[in-house]
């Protein structure tokens, strides 16, 4: 996969450009704060609305109740516990993020876009040495005995925990199905993923803050 940097126009775009930022603050603490921003999806509310045949105008109310950041979790899975058994000792989370009433956009021009909707990223231990200071191997959550020199004095102290957030830059994903409509809410999301990061105080990397207008808009 080529860096991203190395792209063109993001009209030009034909395969998926991966993006990653780490922030400076430990796994449980860096997951629990982006599940706040980005609730799960109300499964029971949007079936009753089906059932009832509301119009579409209360879904989109619906949406943005629930999702105050514009994404929602449809899919979560926690893989860390069965890679443990392997001897893996990084903890790792995937995601399946994203809002139906902006997939409809896409939907309502190529059912296709689905494929790349919600959109796919993962959260995961990113600390030198493939834990965070102060925990144990098998588990992921003891703490380690305190190292020591030959004088008993505290050895080199442990590194600083780091989280990574990778996710596919969303406008390289649905550009690739050739349709400009598609393509343009595909720039709308590298915008909305933008300000979530920006929430979150990460990174945001120059491939999406590009996208944002000095209006708030993707530029046209």
């Amino acid at each position: 996969m080529k860096p991203c940097r190395e792209r063109g126009s993001s009209s030009d775009i034909t395969e998926a450009c991966r993006l990653m930022v780490t922030v400076d603050e430990s796994f449980d603490r860096f997951r629990g704060r982006f599940e706040r921003a980005v609730p799960p999806v109300d499964f029971a509310r949007f079936e009753g609305l089906v059932r009832e045949g509301v119009d579409w105008d209360e879904v989109r109310h619906a949406t943005a109740e629930n999702a105050p950041h514009s994404f929602m979790i449809y899919w979560r899975m926690d893989v860390s516990p069965l890679f443990r058994l392997a001897g893996g000792t990084r903890r790792c989370v995937e995601y399946l993020m994203g809002n139906h009433v902006i997939a409809e956009r896409m939907y309502r021009h190529d059912p296709a876009a689905l494929l790349y909707a919600p959109l796919r990223l993962a959260i995961y231990d990113s600390t030198p040495g493939g834990r965070p200071a102060g925990t144990s191997s098998k588990n992921g959550a003891g703490p380690l005995p305190a190292r020591t020199d030959a004088a008993g004095g505290a050895a080199a102290s442990a590194p600083r925990p780091t989280t990574s957030l990778t996710i596919d830059q969303p406008s390289s994903r649905f550009a690739g199905l050739g349709d400009p409509n598609i393509t343009q809410v595909g720039l709308e999301l590298d915008r909305k993923l933008a300000e979530l990061l920006g929430y979150l105080d990460a990174p945001v990397p120059e491939e999406i803050a590009a996208n944002v207008g000095s209006d708030g808009a993707p530029p046209e």
